[in-house]
């Protein structure tokens, strides 16, 4: 019975070892091994924009550009996938679109402050009665999904909105949401997403 606890307990320090090689020796996390080592250095920050170091790709912008969008669809690989992974049978459509943005850039002060902090708010309702509206505004960065109000939820969900995510489903039927100050991003599920936005954009 001894030998066989050994045996285990052997067996254990083995395979324990195995599992370090792998998921640490070999990293197979996303960052590299030299940018494991100082992730907790708290004081660290980006020299670049976020997006540009995450992607790899300095010029590779979060959002499709017409006049590169089948170039980054090809290094991505979703051009091999339609709708709603990719852009497969649907470049007409996508270039149709994005012929009418006047850019897609992000703004300059994206671009001025290297380190931000991000929050994404959900609509379940787990903030109603937490007041961690002011929390919620300290945030550089606040992320919305579809038509979850602000308006009249102020103390609990805050005030403002960086960006605003949503499909034109769940668009706001009610004027008084809309905030000028919001980066609206379509989300595009299926061909009529895109029809929607070349007739918003003209009018």
């Amino acid at each position: 019975m001894k030998g066989y606890l050994v045996a285990i307990f052997l067996s254990s320090i083995f395979l324990y070892y195995v599992l370090y090689c792998i998921l640490w020796g070999t990293n197979g996390y996303w960052f590299p091994a030299e940018e494991m080592r100082t992730r907790n250095n708290v004081n660290n920050c980006f020299k670049k924009p976020a997006f540009a170091n995450l992607l790899r790709f300095p010029q590779l912008y979060p959002f499709l550009c017409r006049a590169d969008f089948i170039k980054v669809a090809a290094m991505s690989g979703t051009n091999n996938f339609p709708l709603p992974y990719g852009i497969k049978t649907f470049e007409t459509y996508f270039s149709s679109a994005l012929s009418k943005l006047q850019s897609c850039d992000l703004f300059d002060e994206f671009d001025r402050v290297p380190c931000k902090r991000c929050v994404v708010v959900g609509n379940g309702g787990v903030l109603k009665n937490k007041t961690l509206g002011a929390t919620i505004d300290s945030y550089d960065v606040i992320i919305r999904m579809n038509n979850g109000p602000v308006l009249g939820h102020e103390e609990e969900v805050g005030t403002r909105t960086t960006f605003r995510l949503f499909y034109p489903e769940s668009v706001f039927s009610d004027s008084s949401h809309y905030d000028p100050n919001t980066t609206a991003v379509l989300v595009v599920f299926k061909p009529q997403d895109l029809r929607w936005l070349v007739e918003i954009l003209l009018g």
